[in-house]
């Protein structure tokens, strides 16, 4: 089998998201930082950050619709 050269491989397996879950993840991101920042949670602590009214269903990334909860607690089938 021959030997797949690394610019190959790299474009291959590129990030491809749709211009709509990279903003969906960039507002994600900007609710654990504002948390980090008041020291609510930490790198590898183990919680989540949840928007009490989702993002998919018009929520937005304000302090007052985001809290704490633990992995388990956020990530649960309902």
């Amino acid at each position: 089998m021959p030997r797949v050269s690394d610019a190959a491989w790299k474009q291959h397996y590129k990030y491809q998201a749709t211009d709509k879950a990279k903003k969906a993840r960039a507002e994600s991101n900007k609710a654990r930082r504002m948390l980090e920042e008041e020291g609510l949670v930490k790198k590898g602590d183990g919680k989540d950050v949840h928007h009490k009214k989702p993002l998919r269903s018009g929520g937005t990334t304000t302090r007052s619709n985001i809290t704490v909860k633990s992995r388990s607690a956020n990530r649960a089938w309902k």
